[in-house]
């Protein structure tokens, strides 16, 4: 994906030059090895500064809601599908938008990455296949494959659905996959094992908020965790609060969750928040046969009524 790079410069200071955009949404270098960051560039001579590789996972879709400029958006697949979400829940309107689409194949997770290694990383580079690590008193190689993060290893939606410019070829969509084996592991627990399961997952859970405030999708006025008439959950470290703040999130997101990664490359200590989101993905494809942000001419399931819906619930 590094041959992106100078296509995406060329596109958005051309779109900035021609004042077809207010600015390009992108990333540029971070300042720590595989934390590239979200930039906002409004000049055509700021445009040097994009950059694209494997560290790119944020979800630029997050940072469109409400927005008046005219905008240019540098998005991968997952990425275009939360812009869909957005267009479809009136967020931001297509005519606003000039979408750069970038077919990808995979976010690499700097959490495995960094597990492999005892002392800092001071430096990461990749090619087509490999990613390469420096660091103190070590160098090595390892296979890109094998650190990708989890979301984009069973993703099968890599390029993007809507765009205006597309940087290369499509890319293969993975097919093939079991994308829910870890969801149907834990439907197959008995009731306190699963209880268990989840008690154990969130226990680490320090309520920053980071996947909230990641998630596309979370663009509340007021999250319910901050409603003080009534208050929903309290403020401190209760474990009901927590519970209750990582259900009720997952359900705001069920048949909107486009499984782009973002809640849980923001989580400082590594809660797996998917396990909630992805139990939702799956029931919504199941029972609706809904995959969310590949149409802007559907309704989600869960905000219209259909006679043929399922109603076993009821019974």
């Amino acid at each position: 994906m590094l041959e992106y790079e100078d296509r995406i410069i060329e596109l958005a200071e051309t779109l900035l030059k021609d004042r077809r955009v207010d600015m390009v949404i992108g990333f540029r270098k971070g300042t720590v090895p595989m934390m590239n960051e979200p930039c906002f560039i409004k000049n055509p001579e700021e445009s040097r500064l994009l950059v694209w590789d494997s560290n790119c996972g944020i979800n630029l879709a997050n940072y469109l809601m409400d927005r008046k400029e005219k905008i240019g958006i540098i998005a991968k697949g997952c990425d275009s599908r939360n812009i869909v979400v957005h267009i479809v829940e009136n967020k931001i309107q297509r005519e606003q938008l000039h979408i750069i689409g970038v077919p990808c194949k995979g976010m690499i997770d700097r959490r495995k990455i960094t597990a492999m290694f005892d002392g800092e990383i001071l430096e990461v580079s990749e090619d087509a296949e490999a990613i390469s690590v420096k660091g103190d008193g070590f160098e090595e190689s390892v296979k890109k494959a094998d650190v990708l993060q989890e979301n984009c290893s069973i993703c099968v939606h890599r390029n993007p659905v809507i765009y205006d410019d597309l940087l290369a070829e499509k890319v293969n969509e993975q097919i093939g996959l079991d994308r829910y084996e870890d969801v149907r592991s834990i439907e197959a627990m008995p009731a306190q094992e699963k209880w268990e399961y989840f008690e154990d997952l969130i226990s680490n859970c320090i309520r920053c908020y980071a996947c909230r405030n990641a998630c596309p999708l979370c663009y509340c006025p007021t999250c319910f965790v901050d409603e003080s008439r009534p208050q929903w959950v309290g403020k401190g470290q209760d474990a009901i609060d927590t519970r209750t703040f990582h259900f009720l999130r997952a359900y705001h997101c069920a048949g909107r969750c486009t499984d782009c990664g973002a809640c849980e490359r923001a989580c400082p200590v590594g809660i797996k928040v998917r396990a909630f989101t992805k139990k939702l993905e799956k029931d919504c494809l199941a029972l609706f046969n809904w995959e969310a942000g590949l149409s802007t001419d559907q309704r989600p399931p869960l905000d219209v009524y259909r006679p043929d819906d399922p109603d076993e619930f009821i019974k």
